[in-house]
């Protein structure tokens, strides 16, 4: 009949079970044997009790009974310490068993998370998935660590305790037995009425959690914007829907508390009702009554077990239903091929490329249509032979920074080809991607971590000499070498503290230490000290030696190193040839650029 309580969810997660219960056999058995230990101590124990009180109540006619007495009373101390000891080590080994299984969920998710395409975590903001993977997981712990063998181990206590209780009386244990029935149908037909509760409750935790870091993150401009009375306002309309959610959540689940207390009661009054009339008609003996009221104290314990598990059955089944919807979600990127790249510098060809947002990947040529009018990018080609410099130009909004995300796989193509040397991006296995194609953001991620860490993401397999390597290439190890603890300084998170010039430099050593053919740089456009500046210009010189580049440039002294030029409008290409070519045409847009001014153009 418990088993029915938990069919929901048991049936939704046997692949998490199977997965993450499977590797800790051990401890399981481990667990299921201390379990029914205890429960042979618990059932054991109210039998030395009634020997006790019925061999005191006859010891003036019993020979020996005052050494019986000592002996069960030692019996019944030495079990009741086994019982404890018993239950300690059952505590320990599900606490492992459920924080194991929790971790390595933890980790799959995030490895999963990692896996989604931009499009996903454009529609989904950080404090969702930290609720998904660390809240809704948090919620499974005690599922994964007790509740299936605490679901068989009270199912086995009701069961033998209902066996005892026959053994004595055929009358008292047919009528537990049905009362045990009844009440275990109530509570199975309450589980499912707090799964949609508590998974709105989650929901809303969520959307909560999504606003802080959005906001938090924001602070500074907040505060200059005056937009704290709004920020407000919205946190108290977002948390009053959690309140609402919660409370409605909590009332459902209340009603089971409710009802398995009513039911307690009621199973009481008949045992107690039963006892008192087989002992007033002579029918069991003073200690067999008291054995009888302890019993149904037992048979109160699994139940009221039962009617909290019922409610962990609710949040886990939210949950569960939850991981498993984040689960399936799979990327809309094509699966990546196992294509390799040459070494040295590669060549970047685009061939028609158009991208929307939000638009599905094709392969084949499809008629132009409204999506098409509107696509971020629409029908680029170009083609970029290895060791050439690219600078690409064009308003805020024109599809630059769209373009370098196509490149690095962030998204696919909606139509069109893109292809390193020969191979079609969709075709190269994802590491080969990442290990040969080097990208340089505006927005540079740094950790609170020390330089070292965050200059190798924390992988203990880049030594010191490979960084410093790196460094002196690039021509700033003087510069680390001047910080107040060289590569063993802290960064705060964000790199707070360090100007977008100096996270730069940062994030050109990163690129240099994985050595790639391709070299995709947004340059910082904020304005720059002398002294970065200079730093970053001979570590772009060095970046770019011997490799391809793609550069979106914001200076005119960056434009000047491009060996070809392409000029976005609007997703389309506007312009596009050699540089001096284009330099020295008065009719091209990149002559104007330059009479004007890259710095006050392109904006």
């Amino acid at each position: 009949m418990q088993g029915f309580l938990v069919n929901v969810s048991l049936t939704q997660s046997r692949g998490l079970l199977g997965s993450y219960i499977k590797p800790q056999r051990t401890r399981i058995i481990l667990l299921t044997l201390g379990l029914f230990a205890s429960l042979s101590l618990q059932l054991l124990n109210p039998q030395i009790i009634r020997y006790f009180i019925d061999t005191t109540q006859h010891a003036g006619t019993m020979p020996g009974a005052q050494r019986g007495l000592l002996v069960a009373a030692a019996i019944f101390i030495a079990l009741g310490l086994t019982q404890h000891a018993v239950a300690l080590v059952t505590l320990y080994l599900s606490e492992m068993v459920g924080w194991n299984a929790t971790n390595a969920l933890r980790a799959d998710l995030t490895r999963h998370c990692l896996d989604l395409d931009m499009s996903f975590h454009k529609q989904h903001t950080p404090g969702e998935l930290i609720q998904r993977v660390d809240g809704d997981v948090t919620a499974l712990a005690n599922f994964f660590s007790q509740l299936v063998i605490r679901v068989v181990g009270n199912l086995l206590l009701i069961v033998a305790v209902l066996l005892l209780l026959f053994r004595e009386d055929w009358r008292l244990g047919l009528g537990l037995t049905l009362y045990s029935l009844i009440t275990l149908v109530i509570l199975g037909s309450l589980q499912q009425l707090g799964v949609s509760q508590w998974a709105g409750e989650r929901q809303a935790h969520a959307e909560m959690l999504g606003f802080l870091e959005e906001r938090m993150g924001g602070m500074e401009d907040i505060r200059a914007s005056g937009a704290e009375r709004y920020v407000m306002g919205r946190l108290e309309s977002i948390m009053t829907d959690l309140l609402r959610k919660s409370r409605v959540a909590q009332l459902v689940s209340n009603l089971t508390f409710v009802a398995t207390n009513f039911l307690l009661v009621t199973g009481y009054a008949l045992g107690l009702g039963l006892g008192a009339y087989l002992y007033l008609h002579g029918g069991i003996s003073i200690g067999t009554a008291y054995l009888i009221v302890f019993y149904i104290g037992m048979l109160a314990d699994p139940l009221q077990n039962i009617r909290e598990q019922v409610q962990d059955v609710q949040q886990a089944t939210a949950s569960i239903q939850r991981i498993q919807a984040l689960f399936h979600t799979s990327s809309q990127l094509e699966q990546a091929g196992q294509g390799r790249l040459p070494t040295g510098a590669l060549a970047v060809t685009l061939d028609h490329v158009s991208f929307a947002y939000g638009e599905q990947p094709s392969s084949v040529e499809e008629p132009r249509d409204e999506a098409q009018e509107h696509a971020v990018l629409h029908a680029i080609s170009l083609s970029l032979q290895p060791g050439k410099v690219l600078g690409l130009l064009g308003r805020t909004g024109s599809g630059k920074t769209t373009l370098t995300r196509l490149l690095f796989r962030l998204y696919d193509p909606s139509h069109g080809e893109l292809r390193l040397a020969t191979t079609d991006l969709r075709d190269v296995a994802s590491a080969e991607l990442q290990a040969r194609v080097g990208m340089v953001t505006q927005d540079v991620q740094l950790f609170a971590a020390s330089i070292r860490d965050n200059l190798r993401f924390f992988n203990p397999r880049i030594g010191d000499d490979q960084i410093r390597r790196a460094l002196a290439q690039l021509g700033l190890e003087q510069w680390v070498d001047a910080l107040p603890a060289g590569l063993d300084t802290m960064l705060a998170g964000g790199g707070q503290g360090l100007s977008a010039g100096e996270a730069q430099l940062l994030a050109f050593t990163r690129v240099l230490l994985k050595d790639p053919g391709l070299v995709i740089l947004d340059e910082a456009s904020s304005r720059l000290d002398p002294v970065t500046e200079h730093l970053l210009e001979q570590a772009i010189n060095n970046l770019l030696a011997g490799r391809t580049g793609i550069i979106i440039a914001h200076r005119l002294r960056t434009v000047q190193r491009a060996d070809e030029i392409l000029i976005l409008d609007r997703g389309q290409v506007a312009e596009y040839g050699p540089r001096e070519a284009l330099a020295n045409d008065p009719h091209s847009r990149f002559y104007s650029l330059l009479q004007t001014g890259l710095e006050e153009a392109l904006v």
